[in-house]
C-alpha cells in the first residue's frame, strides 16, 4: 500500500483557468494536502498591500482556499471571518466561493441543512462545473446523507459518476466514488472506498487519501472476522500525516479509530499547540493534568468564564470533545 505521508510521486492536475500564478501555485498545494506550505503561500498573498492577488477573482479563490485550509484545522472562527470577506467581493467566481465557503462552514458548524441549501444552490450558479476545491455535489451529497435525505444524495452521487470518469481527472472521480459510498450502501461501500483511494494516491492527494483510509477504517471495524492490527498500519500513517499537518479534526477521527482497535494514540504536544494562542495553550496544558476550571483560573489570576470561553475554543480547533482527547493529544499525565 502506497504511504500517502510520502510526497506524491506525480503532481494533480494543472489548474482551472480561474486559478492563475501564484492563487493556482496554492490550489495545487491544498488539493496535494500541502496544507502547512498552502496556509504559507495564502498567508502572502491575502496581506494586504500584497500586489500578486491582482483581481476580484484571485482574490475570493484564495479566500476560499483559506477557509478550507481553516476547517481543515479546526479553525472556525477564522473559517467564518474569511468567508466574511468573500462576501466584500462582487463577480460570479465571488459568488460561487461565497456558496461553497458558506456550505463548508456550516457543515463543519454540524448545521448540515443549512450546508445542503448553500452547496445545491452553488450547483445552479454559473461556473459550479469549475474545480475550484473540491466539485460542489461532494458537500451536497454528505449533507443530503445527514438530513435524512439519502435517496435524493445517491440520486446526486450516481448522476455525478458518469461527468467524474469522462473528466479524466482521478482526483474528481475519487471524490463521486467516495460520496457514492456514503449514500448509496446498496453499491459496496468498501470496494468504492478502496478504489477512490487508489485513485487519490495516484493523482498524488495526501489528505483525501488519508480521509479514505479513515472511511475505511471506521467501515471495516464494523465487519464480522476483521482484525485490530489489520488496520493499524494505514491508521498510524494517517495519524502522523495528520498531526504533521495540523489536521486536528482529522487527528482526532483517527485517534478514535485507533482506540477502538485498542492501539494507544502518539503524543503531538509541540504540533497541536502551533494552532494555540499563548492563553490557549497555557489553559490547554492545565486542562489535560486534570485541573478543574476553578483550579485552572486560580492558577492563572482569571475569571472561570475565560477558561470556559479558552477551552471551547481549543476544543474546536483541535477538533475535539473532551479533557480525555486532550490528554491523549498532549500526552500529559493525569495529576
Amino acid at each position: 500500500m502506497t504511504d500517502p505521508t510520502q510526497p506524491p510521486a506525480s503532481e494533480s492536475s494543472a489548474a482551472p483557468p480561474a486559478f492563475a500564478g501564484p492563487v493556482g501555485t496554492a490550489w495545487a498545494s491544498v488539493r496535494a494536502g500541502r496544507i502547512r506550505a498552502a496556509r504559507s503561500e495564502l498567508t502572502r498573498l491575502l496581506e494586504p498591500e500584497d500586489p500578486t492577488t491582482q483581481s476580484d477573482d484571485q482574490r475570493a479563490l484564495a479566500l476560499l482556499l483559506q477557509v478550507e485550509i481553516d476547517l481543515a484545522s479546526g479553525e472556525l472562527g477564522h473559517a467564518t471571518a474569511h468567508g466574511s470577506g468573500i462576501a466584500e467581493i462582487e463577480g460570479p467566481i465571488a459568488e460561487l466561493a461565497r456558496a461553497l465557503a458558506a456550505g463548508e462552514t456550516a457543515a463543519a458548524y454540524g448545521d448540515h441543512a443549512e450546508a445542503r441549501d448553500h452547496f445545491l444552490a452553488a450547483g445552479a450558479l454559473p461556473g459550479a462545473e469549475l474545480m475550484l476545491v473540491r466539485p460542489w455535489w461532494v458537500g451536497a451529497v454528505m449533507a443530503l446523507v445527514r438530513t435524512g435525505r439519502r435517496r435524493e444524495g445517491a440520486e446526486l452521487a450516481r448522476a455525478q459518476l458518469a461527468p467524474a470518469e469522462q473528466s479524466g481527472d482521478p482526483f474528481t472521480l475519487a471524490h463521486a466514488l467516495r460520496g457514492l459510498a456514503t449514500a448509496d450502501a446498496d453499491r459496496q461501500p468498501l470496494t468504492l472506498l478502496d478504489q477512490a483511494r487508489t485513485l487519490a494516491v495516484e493523482a498524488g492527494c495526501q489528505r483525501l487519501a488519508v480521509q479514505l483510509d479513515t472511511d475505511i477504517a471506521a467501515m471495516s471495524i464494523l465487519a464480522p472476522g476483521m482484525h485490530g492490527a489489520e488496520l493499524a498500519p494505514p491508521l498510524r500513517a494517517a495519524e502522523a500525516y495528520a498531526a504533521e499537518e495540523g489536521l486536528w479534526p482529522l487527528h482526532n477521527r483517527v485517534i478514535g479509530l485507533l482506540l477502538r482497535i485498542g492501539q494507544e494514540p502518539r503524543p503531538v504536544m509541540g504540533l497541536a499547540l502551533d494552532v494555540l494562542t499563548e492563553s490557549e495553550q497555557r489553559v490547554a496544558r492545565l486542562a489535560a493534568r486534570s485541573m478543574t476550571n476553578r483550579e485552572i483560573a486560580a492558577e492563572l489570576g482569571v475569571s472561570i468564564k475565560a477558561i470556559e470561553w479558552h477551552l471551547s475554543r481549543t476544543y474546536r480547533k483541535l477538533g475535539i470533545s473532551s479533557r480525555q482527547a486532550l490528554i491523549s493529544i498532549l500526552d500529559t499525565p493525569a495529576s
